[in-house]
């Protein structure tokens, strides 16, 4: 999945979405990386915190390589759950990246392991409670609107996280690896000096839609055909 993903951005995996008519479940805007460049493909590891960092071990433990601990703090910025022993446990347990759903600590050292970290930002203070452990701490997480499981992979490059069904993954990359495609021929004819606006024919739409106000531009690219991208 990783492999596949390596010439891929989410943004085309967004774009396959919406063509597969799948909803488009996107992590928060606030779910950056650690570090630019940071990308992670790999199927849902569930994990709620709810004070102490047993249950990332606990999920750790169950975890098949390449698997992406998400992690749900409940969007909290008052405390960070994960620091950098709980990263290099998941490494060494086959994890290959993090997902928070909160904050994290330690982020000189956590750079240096080089494990690909995406959260809501860092904070020095670990938690103070020990709140009770939900019963589906292990089976479900929450990012944001969005409640993902084992039945779930996660995506995440520099444009952020995304969340696909896992059952359709294959499906998505191979769209998603069609849309990149027909870009990068756009992109070279634009460097080749043919605009994007004249490779859409965006005067005919101007006059069309000045004949037809109602004409979207949606329908106009379905007419010119659908190797499209805009």
């Amino acid at each position: 999945m990783f492999d596949r993903f390596a010439t891929l951005t989410t943004p085309h995996l967004a774009d396959a979405c919406l063509r597969a008519g799948i909803p488009v479940r996107c992590a928060p805007t606030g779910v950056r990386a650690l570090a630019p460049g940071m990308r992670i493909a790999g199927r849902v590891l569930p994990a709620v915190h709810s004070g102490s960092v047993d249950v990332f071990l606990e999920a750790v433990s169950a975890a098949q390589p390449g698997d992406v601990l998400v992690a749900d703090n409940g969007g909290r910025l008052d405390e960070a759950c994960i620091g950098d022993l709980a990263v290099l446990d998941a490494a060494a347990g086959g994890v290959s990246g993090i997902v928070i759903w909160g904050l994290h600590r330690d982020s000189a050292d956590i750079a240096q392991l080089g494990m690909p970290l995406f959260s809501l930002g860092t904070l020095p203070t670990g938690p103070q409670r020990l709140d009770p452990r939900v019963p589906d701490a292990l089976t479900t997480a929450r990012v944001g609107e969005w409640a993902v499981t084992r039945a779930d992979a996660v995506f995440g490059d520099d444009d952020g996280v995304l969340f696909v069904p896992l059952e359709r993954v294959e499906e998505l990359l191979e769209v998603a690896a069609g849309i990149a495609a027909t870009e990068g021929r756009q992109a070279d004819l634009i460097r080749a000096g043919t605009s994007l606006r004249d490779q859409v024919r965006f005067g005919d739409y101007l006059a069309a839609r000045a004949i037809r106000p109602d004409l979207t531009f949606r329908d106009h690219l379905r007419g010119v055909g659908g190797e499209i991208e805009v």
